[in-house]
């Protein structure tokens, strides 16, 4: 999990009141552009062909296989956390975020085809959209109104996050399925993740860090959908 540690100074928590409420202004914008640049990317990748290319080249004859593409998706993730929140400049920082979000947008093309694939229900999306979005919201609310400070959360993610990603690499080394079960309880883990995530947009970043918090929310917003779109297809 990432380490919420200020390197601009005190958090937004401690900020004056209107500094504060910037700064949390600036953060919920950003995300939400953020969204509206990951949509359109995977709406790029679809109407090229080019997401058909990249599940073609993962799951086809020959395909180099799912976990490669998960190592270099941690690696782009974590260079993109560190740019994200470097001091150099704004640039950077907002450098990180796209490319964070077109490899969010990357992972995501083969799990969206297979899905349409399967379900042949293009509003599967949009319903896992729904419901994502939803939770999102709610727990959000949860954090502001109480203002609790949920950075007890974090040794809890981590462990939950070494064991999770245990499970998915064994079950691509060793040919199992990871059925609805690890599923809602990946649901379980992203909305903890929300929860401790949010709390640190108050608690950990400083005014200046709105762009690190904005990427921050989105990896917990994109991790809650992918998992809600997987318990959708199974379904059908």
């Amino acid at each position: 999990m990432q380490d919420f540690t200020s390197t601009f100074g005190n958090s937004a928590a401690n900020a004056l009141p209107e500094q504060r409420a910037q700064f949390i202004r600036r953060t919920y914008m950003l995300l939400a552009a953020t969204i509206a640049a990951f949509i359109a990317v995977e709406g790029f990748l679809f109407t090229s062909g080019i997401a058909y290319t990249i599940t073609n080249a993962i799951f086809g004859k020959g395909g180099v296989g799912w976990l490669p593409v998960l190592l270099v998706f941690i690696g782009v993730s974590w260079l993109s956390d560190k740019w994200a929140v470097s001091e150099s400049s704004t640039a950077v920082q907002y450098l990180g975020l796209g490319v964070y979000v077109i490899a969010e947008a990357v992972i995501f093309a083969p799990l969206i085809t297979l899905s349409m694939a399967y379900t042949h229900d293009p509003s599967v999306l949009l319903k896992a959209g729904v419901v994502s979005i939803g939770l999102f919201l709610g727990i959000t609310a949860v954090v502001f109104l109480t203002k609790t400070d949920f950075s007890f959360l974090r040794t809890i993610l981590v462990i939950g996050a070494f064991a999770a990603l245990g499970l998915i690499v064994a079950s691509i080394i060793f040919g199992f399925t990871l059925g609805n079960v690890f599923s809602f309880l990946m649901v379980a883990f992203a909305g903890t993740a929300i929860l401790y995530n949010t709390s640190g947009v108050l608690h950990r970043f400083n005014t200046s860090q709105h762009v690190a918090a904005a990427l921050t929310l989105f990896a917990s917003i994109a991790l809650l959908f992918w998992y809600i779109l997987r318990i959708f297809t199974s379904r059908r």
